[in-house]
Order: structure tokens, then C-alpha cells, then sequence
């Protein structure tokens, strides 16, 4: 593992430019990241998980056989590195944001299975795994898509990172695609007013993968899994579904079914 390891790091950092850039931009001494590098220690938890999200990958992928990984990432686009400025206009509004929205987000902090119509595969069924966190003093969310089209394929993933606040009785969720950066998406969620969190419905707005990008909208229900589960066989059970298929109960396909009733002149969210 610690080889294995070493070598999935070597290959991220080359996308990098430099080592030193990196162990800049990640706040680690070199003589530690260089451990790392000749597989003679794995990092701790916490620090493995702010390697992969400096390099925009799961936990379990990093820890994949060194030829595995190196496929996955040879098919994932890039997008380029941008180097942000140290304040820009839009700082305070959104640490205002942050401020009025964090609070009242801690009992939904956990593990969910997103489940709604695809946007990119009319007729089919995606299911997403969501880990909503609180890091610092904001609450910020991972969603891992994993797509196999056909069976035997090797699976397309994608990770979009986002931030989460609530606001009067509503959960607001952005995020954007951090592999090649080229979509955001929304979801707003009804809150549960029950003391044990089981499903939330809502609506979802982005942009479909395939060419065609066009805007779409979709009703979208959050399962709630655990504070931590197996990600490995959480994930295995994440992508695309007949809308028949018999792991998706009655009442899911009923609350993510993308019609509009009698009388209603624009598309809504329905309560379950």
C-alpha cells in the first residue's frame, strides 16, 4: 500500500509543475512530504484528506495499485490551474453569507445518497454519494459521481465541491465540477423538522454533461446514510438506474418524478 501510494503521489504532484510549489501551496515541510514520496510513511487521516482534496480525488482512489490510478487520471480532463488573488470584490458578500448561513447545518452533517432524474441520460436515474461537512467555522459538501455506461466499462468519476447554507427554513447547496471546472450547479432543500434525519426533497438546477449543456432542472431527494460509513460500498452502489429498477423504492421514484400537476404554472418541489 505504502508503494502504491507513493507512486499515485509522484503521478499527482507531475500535474503540479513542482514539488516544492505543492508543499508550499499545502502548508507541509518538505523533509515530511518527501516520506510521503518514498513510501516509507503513509500521512496521518487528516492529512491525507487535505492531499486529496488539493488534488481533487477520493480517499480510497489515492490507496488504488499504481497502474489503476494512473488510468483513472489519464481520463479525467484538466482544468487549468488559476492562481486567485488575495481579496477580490466578492469577499465580504460571501463571508457574510457564510456567517448568517452556517448555523442550524449541524444535524444535517453526515453521508447521502443524491437521487434524481440525469441530466445527461434522459429516462435514466442517477444516484450521487454527498458528504456534508463543517470545516472551520463554514459548512462546505463533496458530491462523487461515478457513471458506467456500459457494463464492464471502466467508471467516469467526477467530484464537485460546493458550500452549504441555511437560510429561513431552507438549505441552499452550490458546487462546481473541480476536475475540469466547467459547471456549477444548485439545490435547495426543504429541512427536516424531525429529530432524526431521513430524506429531504427538493429541486436541482445545472447544466447536462453531455455536448449539449443545456440548462435543466430536476426534483431531487437526499438520503441520509450515517455520520461515516464504507465508501468503498457506498460508492459501488452509486450511478445510473432504470427508473423501474427495484432498488428504488415507491415513494423515491414518486418524489423524484419531473411532472407538473393540474393548475400548477410553474415547476415545484413537493414535500414527501
Amino acid at each position: 500500500m505504502h508503494a502504491d501510494f507513493a507512486a499515485n503521489l509522484r503521478l499527482l504532484c507531475s500535474y503540479r509543475g513542482s514539488i516544492a510549489e505543492v508543499c508550499r501551496q499545502l502548508k507541509i515541510n518538505r523533509p515530511q512530504f518527501n516520506r510521503y514520496l518514498g513510501g516509507r510513511h503513509l500521512p496521518s487521516a487528516h492529512i491525507l484528506r487535505r492531499l486529496c482534496d488539493f488534488f481533487g480525488v477520493d480517499e480510497h482512489e489515492i490507496l488504488l495499485p499504481a497502474a489503476r490510478f494512473a488510468e483513472l487520471v489519464r481520463l479525467r480532463p484538466r482544468a487549468p490551474r488559476i492562481e486567485a488573488p488575495a481579496s477580490t470584490p466578492e469577499a465580504d458578500h460571501l463571508a457574510r453569507l457564510k456567517a448568517i448561513g452556517s448555523s442550524g447545518l449541524e444535524k444535517y452533517l453526515g453521508y447521502y445518497f443524491e437521487t434524481y432524474g440525469s441530466m445527461a441520460y434522459p429516462g435514466k436515474i442517477l444516484r450521487n454519494l454527498v458528504r456534508i461537512e463543517r470545516r472551520g467555522d463554514g459548512v462546505c459538501y463533496r458530491r462523487s459521481e461515478r457513471l458506467v455506461e456500459r457494463a464492464g466499462e471502466m467508471a467516469y468519476r467526477a467530484v464537485y465541491r460546493g458550500v452549504a447554507h441555511f437560510l429561513t427554513d431552507r438549505i441552499f447547496l452550490v458546487d462546481y465540477e473541480t476536475l475540469t471546472g466547467l459547471e456549477i450547479s444548485q439545490t435547495i432543500l426543504f429541512p427536516s423538522f424531525k429529530n432524526r434525519i431521513t430524506r429531504l426533497t427538493g429541486l436541482k438546477l445545472g447544466v447536462s454533461g453531455s455536448g449539449e449543456r443545456m440548462p435543466c432542472c430536476a426534483r431531487v431527494v437526499y438520503d441520509y446514510l450515517a455520520p461515516a460509513i464504507d465508501l468503498r460500498q457506498a460508492l459501488s452502489l452509486c450511478g445510473l438506474y432504470e427508473p423501474d429498477d427495484p432498488r428504488l423504492d415507491t415513494a423515491l421514484r414518486s418524489a423524484i418524478t419531473n411532472d407538473i400537476a393540474p393548475g400548477e404554472a410553474l415547476f415545484r418541489a413537493r414535500f414527501v
